[in-house]
């Protein structure tokens, strides 16, 4: 049964200077609620101004982690790591969120919902997927109420993938695809997520839930209509991804950034951003990116550059 709202609630919600997380606090905080987050990124823009109650993640002082969550109902975790760098790693993601969650835990946190990934497995030969699956066997067997939550690609204002995808077509003659491109994937509108996420802090069941969003489409066919609908229809090309992945280095090499890696490109071949399920998300891409065609890809997104001043086990969805 769900509890009812109260604002003598606290919730915690890391990264909500960030992006999902964001969106997190925003509606937690019309709900009512106490909300403080655990960031390492104190010196970003605050748009919640003193509703917002900031601590510092602090993986290497759990007693510091757990103090800043004493009192809390629910944690909502974002965090997580693209991909490997000198400054972050997919292993220090896996062993910071065991800190943070067994802090959760001595705490007494009553609830835990976790935004993992679609498919994870932990025979994946893809460290992403494998490490999400960790997660996600550990936060079951903590003994906590806990909601999982799977998106796939998220879209909104500050995503990366779709805004980079709309960059490159307004500024190349050409667009390659990875293999054939029928590939599907299910993007999830990021305010979409965090209304499921709200929701499943009220609850007290152990939900695994495919937060996947209304409109299915081929890789290709998501260039496809992201062109026409920002007024850059291009050519689309099958090249292979060894050739794409160059490409992509390449191109990081230009914009100081990793435009995609060798996983992501393997991962979304293997079509690891689609299940077989009825769509968690209301908002539909094709209907959000007509509302932004203008905004859309008119600047680059570089997922360095937005964590250039953290350390490097600082990172969200």
């Amino acid at each position: 049964m769900a509890s009812t709202p109260s604002s003598h609630e606290i919730h915690a919600v890391t990264g909500a200077l960030g992006y999902s997380g964001r969106y997190i606090a925003a509606r937690l905080l019309r709900e009512g609620h106490r909300v403080l987050t655990l960031t390492n990124s104190a010196h970003r823009p605050n748009p919640f101004g003193a509703e917002l109650d900031i601590h510092s993640l602090d993986f290497a002082n759990p007693e510091a982690l757990r103090a800043s969550l004493e009192g809390v109902r629910v944690l909502y975790n974002t965090y997580w790591v693209r991909f490997n760098h000198r400054r972050f790693t997919h292993a220090a993601a896996i062993e910071n969120s065991k800190t943070l969650f067994q802090a959760a835990k001595d705490s007494g946190v009553a609830r835990i919902v976790h935004v993992s990934i679609t498919n994870p497995s932990e025979a994946s030969g893809l460290e992403y997927f494998r490490g999400k699956a960790e997660l996600e066997k550990t936060v079951r067997e903590l003994g906590v109420s806990y909601a999982i939550l799977r998106p796939t690609v998220l879209f909104g204002k500050e995503d990366i993938l779709i805004n980079n995808i709309a960059w490159l077509l307004r500024r190349l003659p050409v667009f390659g695809v990875f293999g054939d491109g029928t590939y599907r994937l299910q993007p999830i509108f990021v305010d979409d997520l965090a209304e499921i996420a709200v929701a499943q802090g009220q609850g007290a069941d152990n939900v695994v839930i495919d937060a996947i969003g209304p409109e299915t489409f081929t890789y290709r066919e998501l260039v496809e209509r992201i062109g026409e609908i920002i007024g850059r229809k291009r050519p689309i090309v099958s090249v292979p991804p060894a050739v794409g992945h160059l490409t992509g280095r390449l191109m990081g090499l230009i914009v100081g950034d990793a435009v995609i890696t060798r996983d992501e490109i393997r991962g979304l071949m293997a079509e690891l951003l689609y299940v077989d399920a009825p769509p968690a998300g209301t908002t539909k891409l094709t209907d959000w990116a007509r509302e932004h065609a203008a905004s859309l890809g008119a600047s680059y997104a570089s997922e360095l550059a937005r964590r250039a001043p953290l350390g490097r086990e600082a990172a969200s969805s």
